[in-house]
């Protein structure tokens, strides 16, 4: 992108900003009846189901437009190896990325499982806060989203995310992410991602909703969220996390 348009865009969103002061923006919801007020979304994932297969990954790609390139993605999946001397070697599953040649003997392999990952709709997000002209914004219903008008691909939000959770759309210039298929939650429609995979490891719901399964997941299960540390707090839980997941 040239500095001169790069500029432009710049001062020309600030502008925006300031004369809105955040009192309008456009709607993302799939349905004009839609009241985010209402809805407060989470995702929860279940390791120990999770088989690897990357349906999720390619349904994502498929119902958000994301470039097939294998280095953009709005989620993806690992494939953790601990051996049993304790090293641990992490792989993302798409056999079009470039791996090591490293092998591993069955005999030393402790233990290996498959961990989805994808944005975290953070509570506290550093995206949003980093974001110079607003175009990283919070939803009322918990969702983080980019308004691809406002976004100057400045790329200052893709630096701050710590769970490398965006990308800069080729095309379009903008940053991209997960956005838990907002076009679709917003008609009662499940998630690209959650709605293919074929043993329900992805678990999506309304935490306002006692009768939402993921108000069930959270019950029933003992919960880890990525990075904890951080304090961004994330809407995205895991049962059956490995104390080695970062």
């Amino acid at each position: 992108m040239e500095r001169r348009r790069f500029l432009g865009r710049f001062f020309a969103n600030v502008a925006a900003v300031t004369a809105v002061s955040g009192f309008f923006r456009r709607s993302f919801a799939g349905s004009k009846d839609y009241d985010p007020t209402k809805h407060y979304y989470g995702m929860g994932i279940q390791v120990d189901k999770c088989i690897g297969c990357g349906r999720c990954v390619e349904a994502c790609k498929a119902e958000n437009s994301v470039p097939k390139e294998p280095f953009f993605f709005r989620t993806w999946v690992e494939r953790y190896i601990i051996k049993k001397n304790g090293e641990v070697t992490v792989q993302n599953i798409d056999s079009r990325i470039e791996k090591s040649n490293e092998t591993f003997a069955e005999k030393d392999i402790l233990r290996s499982f498959f961990v989805p990952k994808l944005c975290n709709q953070c509570e506290n997000p550093p995206c949003v806060q980093v974001c110079p002209v607003g175009a990283t914004f919070k939803t009322e219903d918990g969702v983080i989203l980019v308004d691809d008008e406002r976004c100057i691909g400045c790329r200052y939000c893709i630096q701050a995310c710590p769970y490398g959770a965006r990308y800069l759309h080729p095309e379009k210039e903008v940053a991209d992410k997960c956005t838990f298929c907002y076009h679709r939650i917003t008609k009662g429609m499940l998630p690209a991602c959650v709605e293919v995979c074929p043993t329900q490891a992805r678990i999506f719901g309304d935490v306002k909703s006692t009768a939402s399964p993921l108000t069930r997941f959270k019950r029933m299960n003992k919960l880890h969220v990525l990075k904890p540390s951080l304090n961004t707090e994330p809407k995205v839980s895991y049962s059956g996390l490995d104390g080695e997941v970062r």
